[in-house]
């Protein structure tokens, strides 16, 4: 009874700590996503197009930033090409940030951060900065 205890005690207090880890990642997920479906929701409205609540929907929200780059929204179906098409529609979706970011009136190479998201070791503070600029470019006006 005595050697059950610790084990007991420690799969509990294991598990307990793996629910809280799921649920602040869950959370994060979320208002992370939050976050850039406002900046983005907030980008359309400022160039006027005319369905800006799709930034909510998944995969609509690509199609929307394509065309706010000034492609057809139809090239969001490359998703169904593995590889390839994948590869195309991230380049594809980097000139679209970039033509939407000069749109706005910020330097377009400030979409290329989007590239150091692969880079090994430097991701999660690319995927930060990513946030912080397109907050710059949703809400704040250049004269």
């Amino acid at each position: 009874m005595n050697e059950i205890l610790p084990t007991l005690l420690a799969s509990t207090m294991i598990g307990s700590l793996l629910a809280i880890g799921l649920a602040i990642f869950l959370v994060i997920i979320i208002v992370v996503y939050v976050y850039n479906a406002l900046a983005w929701m907030t980008i359309a409205t400022k160039l006027k197009y005319k369905y800006p609540w799709l930034a909510w929907i998944p995969f609509a929200n690509w199609a929307m930033t394509l065309q706010l780059g000034g492609f057809h929204w139809a090239w969001i179906f490359l998703i169904f090409l593995p590889i390839l098409g994948w590869i195309a529609l991230f380049v594809l979706g980097i000139i679209a940030t970039w033509r939407v970011f000069e749109k706005r009136k910020y330097p377009g190479w400030l979409s290329l951060i989007q590239l150091i998201n692969m880079a090994p070791g430097f991701g999660f503070f690319a995927s930060i900065g990513y946030l912080i600029i397109l907050g710059i470019v949703a809400w704040k006006d250049q004269k």
